[in-house]
């Protein structure tokens, strides 16, 4: 079994159920992402319509084999618009956002997956259901930007 490489140790039972979002601890925030790798695609958004297509272009700092970011503490100095979601910007980037994603789910008032790690115990249940993007994505800098609408995908649910 892999370790997970978010700390899940000491969190109270289901406290997602509980406790509003705006009042999780920090580690119990951090908890609550589920390894997926979604958010760390590239998406492109209609200028029209304002729809979100998800393509499997990958951040430059993502690593398909984990799903992770592969600089997640110092992302900012690689990627300065990577974003760091808190309860006060979530509802300005729910749109683009998994629709699997534990944050919004719960800020939809929605309950989590049966698959998600907090459930199940192991962070290879998401790759387990085949809602990540695990060994599914293309590095950023492999693919002309002008060319990203071929990369569309689907998001695996």
């Amino acid at each position: 079994m892999k370790i997970d490489p978010i700390d899940r140790s000491g969190l109270r039972p289901r406290y997602w159920e509980t406790t509003p979002l705006d009042k999780m601890s920090p580690s119990e925030w951090e908890a609550l992402c589920d390894g997926c790798g979604k958010c760390c695609l590239n998406k492109l958004e209609d200028d029209e319509t304002g729809e979100v297509a998800l393509t499997n272009i990958a951040c430059r700092l993502f690593d398909d084999g984990t799903c992770r970011c592969a600089q997640y503490t110092i992302r900012h100095q690689f990627v300065p618009e990577c974003i760091t979601l808190k309860t006060s910007n979530l509802e300005e980037h729910a749109y683009w956002m998994p629709e699997t994603c534990a944050y919004k789910l719960l800020w939809q008032g929605k309950p989590l997956y049966d698959w998600h790690p907090l459930i199940t115990g192991t962070a290879q249940s998401v790759h387990e259901a085949g809602v990540s993007v695990q060994n599914r994505t293309v590095p950023e800098f492999e693919v002309d930007e002008d060319d990203w609408e071929d990369y569309i995908m689907e998001e695996p649910v």
